[in-house]
């Protein structure tokens, strides 16, 4: 069994704010897992803080370009250089974010050491870039389409390494069947599984499908990316964007667990919770349990929420 590394990401530098003058709540994301006590639950190390740059958009408006992106490039190059020496050393990272964004920094990390997929379950694509919308700003909505080379040349070009995924070296879990990114997804072979279609594969079946088209020789490993708003509303409400029609605990539990426990499996972070919108806890609760099951050697530490 590798060593498990837990490493805070608490960055959000990569989404709007919720109201006028209120920064996004998710940078406390690695705090209130740790008050689950994720760290001893999992049977990991210390890995410490990534700290982040301040948010501050100062005087951006939209047409602009990515905001605080100057920030962000720095803070991907320095959470790169931890996750890389991670990896290298033959460890576990299990990245507590932060926004979405902070993906940027394990695709770099990885890109310095070889060829690496990325499993990404999120109820989006985050596929926004140039070329499909008018609307750019947020990283936090934009990452996999700037990790593949799509967007501004200071975020997808750093070290001359961009881009750092190869299209068919992704893939996607969780998108909502009426994903208005499924198209694109589609055209570009981008390997996509919506809510709907894993629910009629079933999820393990998927899950073993895809880690099989990972577990291949032109691939070093892959990354899982876990972003909680891939869960229902009814469970998760604590994120950004709650849309309907998400997966269920039981559902997420069964894919997690599939793709972490893949030995070709290098790393993880999760993103986007927001604690100042689950005032008591469950959804940080359910979350933390949702993790802590999937690395579990002997099925499910505590019961299904």
């Amino acid at each position: 069994m590798r060593t498990r590394v837990v490493l805070d990401a608490p960055s959000n530098l990569g989404l709007r704010p919720p109201a006028p003058g209120v920064v996004p709540g998710c940078y406390k994301l690695a705090g209130a897992l740790r008050e689950q006590r994720i760290v001893q639950r999992l049977r990991a190390l210390e890995g410490g803080v990534v700290v982040p740059p301040r948010y501050d958009r100062g005087d951006w408006k939209e047409g602009d370009g990515v905001f605080n992106a100057a920030a962000i490039a720095r803070y991907t190059r320095t959470l790169a250089d931890r996750i890389e020496k991670h990896v290298r050393a033959g460890e576990f990272p299990v990245v507590l974010g932060g926004d979405c964004s902070i993906q940027l920094g394990a695709t770099l990390a990885l890109r310095r050491i070889g060829r690496y997929g990325l499993a990404a379950i999120d109820g989006s694509a985050d596929f926004r870039h140039p070329g499909n919308s008018d609307r750019i700003g947020a990283a936090g909505g934009e990452e996999l389409a700037l990790s593949t080379g799509r967007g501004q040349a200071d975020l997808t070009g750093l070290e001359g390494l961009g881009p750092y995924l190869k299209d068919e070296d992704i893939r996607l879990f969780g998108m909502r069947d009426d994903d208005e990114d499924r198209a694109e997804m589609t055209a570009l072979k981008i390997s996509n599984a919506t809510v709907g279609e894993i629910r009629g594969w079933g999820p393990a079946a998927i899950a073993r499908a895809v880690v099989q088209t990972l577990e291949v020789p032109v691939l070093d490993g892959f990354w899982v990316h876990l972003d909680a708003d891939v869960l229902d509303p009814s469970v998760m409400p604590a994120v950004d964007s709650p849309d309907d029609g998400g997966l269920f605990p039981g559902e997420l539990a069964v894919l997690l667990r599939t793709l972490v426990r893949s030995p070709r499996c290098v790393g993880l972070n999760v993103t986007i919770y927001d604690p100042d919108l689950d005032p008591d806890g469950t959804a940080g609760a359910l979350l933390t349990d949702l993790i802590v099951d999937a690395f579990a050697e002997t099925g499910p530490e505590s019961p299904d929420r």
